[in-house]
């Protein structure tokens, strides 16, 4: 199954992302798709950043792991979550077309563990080979999905500007 969720504008602090109709988790490709959105504000706001996550994340919370984990991973790569948006490839330095536009999929693994309240779903990456997992987690008390872990902040290719051999 595949999702394409579109998003008019991003969010840049948590008070934008609650606003939005994908803010009710109902559906797990809103979750996964706002979680692209809040990685995409950290390289020019953290606080923001991880207070949008921390929304995601639900009861689990954002743990001080995760936010060193996070820190880490933009170091120097500011660009890996906008390559996930359509249009964002190393040639255009992974400037995304607009609207925003995501595309998230299963694959015929991701239910394995439905039973158990976790999916997990696939986002390809315009500088990747291989798509990205995001396992989300349902509350059944609200029928929200919540962020339960990411693998989004993984390298991709440079964008073409920062590549000394393009």
């Amino acid at each position: 199954m595949t999702y394409t969720v579109v998003l008019n504008n991003l969010p840049i602090n948590l008070q934008q992302l609650q606003a939005m109709p994908e803010a009710s988790l109902k559906e797990p490709q809103y979750t996964a798709a706002l979680t692209i959105a809040a990685l995409a504000v950290y390289p020019s706001d953290k606080q923001a950043a991880c207070e949008m996550l921390e929304f995601l994340h639900g009861p689990k919370g954002l743990s001080t792991y995760d936010k060193q984990f996070i820190a880490d991973r933009f170091r120097d790569k500011d660009y890996v979550p906008r390559s996930y948006f359509e249009g964002a490839t190393p040639q255009n330095n992974y400037e995304p077309n607009k609207p925003y536009k995501l595309v998230i999929s299963e694959n015929p693994y991701s239910r394995d563990q439905l039973k158990d309240g976790y999916l997990t779903l696939h986002v390809k990456s315009g500088g990747a080979d291989s798509a990205r997992q995001i396992k989300l987690r349902t509350k059944p008390s609200t029928g929200q999905w919540f962020l339960w872990e990411q693998f989004l902040l993984a390298d991709i290719r440079k964008p073409v500007s920062a590549d000394p051999w393009a």
